[in-house]
């Protein structure tokens, strides 16, 4: 008996640690969605006018896509006028911007992709939270610099 009651408890610890009591919903992923535009319309870097920072689309619209799941979605665009003659130390530049607004800013896990490299037609940058936020950025030699394309997972409500 005694084997049974420590087997059924070390099972439940074991379920309680592995993160399945802790799944993403939609309603924290969509606050994490809306801090995240908030953070970046304030951030020293892009809410410079210079920046030229636009919200193409704000997460504030529930997008079904599933059986009775729904996702929200945050465009944002902006600029960075091009300070270095050639195109790739531009695009490393601005890369490393955007990279770094998002881990340090955002609170973002990286996703490496190693098939752009120097890239000159452009860069792509895609990261992660837990809470069920995926980003990628499109760094792009021409304007505008940045294309942050962010949305929640496809969760129910």
């Amino acid at each position: 008996m005694r084997f049974v009651r420590l087997l059924t408890m070390g099972l439940a610890l074991a379920l309680a640690s592995s993160g399945c009591a802790s799944e993403p919903t939609l309603d924290k992923a969509i606050t994490e969605l809306q801090k995240d535009m908030q953070r970046l319309e304030t951030d020293d870097v892009f809410k410079n006018p210079l920046m030229n920072l636009r919200v193409l689309q704000r997460p504030d619209i529930d997008i079904p896509c599933d059986k009775e799941k729904f996702k929200r979605v945050l465009r944002i665009t902006a600029d960075d006028k091009r300070k270095a003659t050639d195109i790739d130390s531009h695009l490393d530049q601005a890369e490393g911007v955007m990279a770094g607004t998002l881990v340090n800013e955002l609170g973002y896990k990286m996703e490496h992709s190693f098939t752009e490299g120097d890239a000159e037609e452009g860069r792509f940058i895609h990261g992660l939270k837990e809470v069920g936020v995926v980003v990628s950025v499109y760094v792009a030699p021409e304007a505008p610099t940045w294309r942050l394309h962010a949305e929640t997972s496809c969760l129910p409500k």
